[in-house]
Formats: C-alpha cells, structure tokens, sequence
C-alpha cells in the first residue's frame, strides 16, 4: 500500500515538473548597453530635499503619517507586551516562592500525622476542643429554636 503511495506522488511530481517547463516562458537579455534606454534628469534642490513616500505602506495603527514612527512605536510596545510582560512575568509567576504556603502546610500535615501514629493516637481527635472549654446555652436560654445537627 506505501509503495502505490509512493508511487502516486512521484507521478505527481513529475507531471507538476512538466507543466512548470510547458508554461515557463523563456526570456532572453541583452548583453549590448546601447539597447536600453537611460534618462537623465537634472536634480534640483527642492527635489531633493522631499521625503519619497512608500506607496505600498500600511500602518500599524500608531500613526498613520509618518513610516518610521508608526514601525517604531509598534516595535516598542510589541518587545514591552509581549517580551517584558507575557515572557519575563510567566518566568517570574512560575519561579516565584510559594506565596500561599501550600507546600509548607502540607508538610506540617504528614509531620503532625506520623507524630499522632507514633505516639498512639488517632489522626484526628473527636475533642479537638476541650469541652470544659465550650459554654453551651441552657434548654431554657434555646426556647423554641430548632436545633439542626
């Protein structure tokens, strides 16, 4: 099956090589100086001293009469939002410490567990508040609130 692929594309290569040499056209140059024609003008100050404009230009968006500002304000601020911003501040978000002490109470987790099993007791006490400690309301003080366990 690869080999009828294969084949398939050398075919269609061949036949985009013929059909490029059918239609190229042939030109041919001189090589005698006398056959081109050359204009001379005299410059004039006021000629030369006009900006030549790039017809084909197209702005940015920054400044739509000056080439040279609009590509340079365009340079500035794609190096500051892209280089600066989007590059430098993924590297920073990425190697910063860790802000909101994830790992370190993580840790502090697994060491108050292997400190509870050594010394016999249960991962999580039921009286993880002394209930001498709590003052609770009377029956008489609660009236007629519905108490939701």
């Amino acid at each position: 099956m690869s080999l009828i692929s294969r084949l398939n594309k050398l075919s269609t290569i061949r036949n985009a090589v013929w059909l490029a040499q059918r239609n190229a056209r042939m030109i041919s140059t001189s090589s005698k100086k006398s056959d081109t024609a050359t204009i001379t003008t005299e410059k004039t100050e006021a000629v030369s001293s006009t900006k030549v404009e790039n017809k084909n230009w197209v702005s940015w968006g920054w400044d739509y009469k000056d080439e040279k500002t609009d590509r340079t304000e365009m340079n500035a601020s794609f190096f500051f939002t892209v280089t600066l911003c989007l590059v430098f501040g993924s590297v920073y978000f990425a190697y910063t410490p860790d802000n909101f002490l994830r790992d370190w109470s993580q840790r502090e987790a697994f060491l108050e567990l292997r400190r509870r099993e050594a010394a016999g007791l249960e991962p999580i006490s039921p009286d993880y508040i002394d209930p001498a400690l709590i003052e609770l309301p009377s029956e008489e003080e609660l009236g007629d609130f519905e108490i939701i366990i």
